[in-house]
């Protein structure tokens, strides 16, 4: 007797689990609402609070956003994604996620559909590294192709705009990325770069610099976005949530850590790695 189709709403995050289950380790690990949910979709199905968790607006950020680096470089752009501005078009159209949904499923038969299908207690392996790459640059040219999209994609490519692909001084790429990385924050009044790698009570201690807060100058401003996009996501995660005022007990919680500890390594290896970074750019 055939299965009967599961009915699941159309703006349901439901219809992205295929896409999280698609992701390579790697990647999941940066995630930690994604790094939370268990590999078996059973017990996704059947626990209230796991589904809470997937109808949460952080398991939506966290899968557009990893999805969206997947997806980004089949678009034949030269760069990272973070080397763009959210105002770039095909920033935008990196973070489709219905679309990408739509065609993993036509090109490997992976959707949602086919998780209800799985045995209750059954995990879902990682797939491989090599198969996701090649699958994703199948199913983002299979977009190009069915929306049109390469008309598009030529005239961004022929007459690109300065605010999207200057890579550090504009005014509205440095506004963009104070909105993209909380570095501006109502909750509390924000903090230098310095100051938010300086607690006296855990020990943790920023040696002296003559430069001015970075933000109070626009060359400070650009030398924090230099900065921080060597930085990895997680890290900048932390200094995102460090320059809005959160302790470091508040950012464990925030970001999936046990406890604070592990928060401070992490600024103190963000400490190491500028002072580093520092040193170039005097050079």
């Amino acid at each position: 007797m055939p299965q009967t189709a599961v009915s699941v709403p159309s703006d349901s995050n439901f219809n992205f689990l295929p896409l999280m289950y698609f992701l390579p380790y790697d990647l999941i690990d940066k995630c930690p609402t994604l790094r939370s949910l268990p590999r078996c979709f059973g017990d996704i199905a059947s626990s209230d609070r796991l589904i809470d968790v997937v109808m949460g607006d952080a398991f939506l950020n966290e899968i557009m956003g990893a999805v969206s680096a997947l997806a980004f470089p089949h678009f034949g752009f030269s760069g990272w994604k973070e080397h763009y501005t959210g105002f770039f078009p095909v920033w935008q159209l990196s973070y489709a996620l219905p679309l990408w949904a739509t065609l993993l499923e036509e090109v490997t038969g992976w959707g949602l559909q086919r998780l209800f299908l799985i045995p209750r207690s059954e995990e879902i392996p990682f797939f491989e590294p090599g198969f996701i790459r090649e699958t994703i640059g199948k199913i983002v040219k299979r977009g190009i192709e069915r929306e049109n999209l390469q008309p598009i994609l030529d005239a961004v490519r022929e007459m690109p705009c300065d605010e999207d692909f200057e890579r550090y001084k504009t005014n509205v790429r440095t506004d963009f990325y104070r909105k993209w990385y909380h570095t501006r924050s109502k909750r509390v009044q924000t903090v230098s770069l310095e100051e938010c790698m300086k607690d006296d009570e855990h020990g943790v201690h920023y040696v002296e610099d003559l430069r001015s807060s970075f933000e109070d100058s626009f060359l400070g401003e650009d030398f924090c976005l230099q900065f921080m996009s060597t930085l990895s996501e997680k890290d900048v995660a932390i200094l995102g949530l460090r320059f809005e005022g959160f302790t470091y007990e508040e950012i464990a919680g925030r970001l999936g850590y046990k406890n604070h500890s592990g928060v401070i390594k992490r600024i103190q290896a963000i400490k190491r790695e500028f002072l580093k970074f520092e040193g170039r750019q005097k050079r």
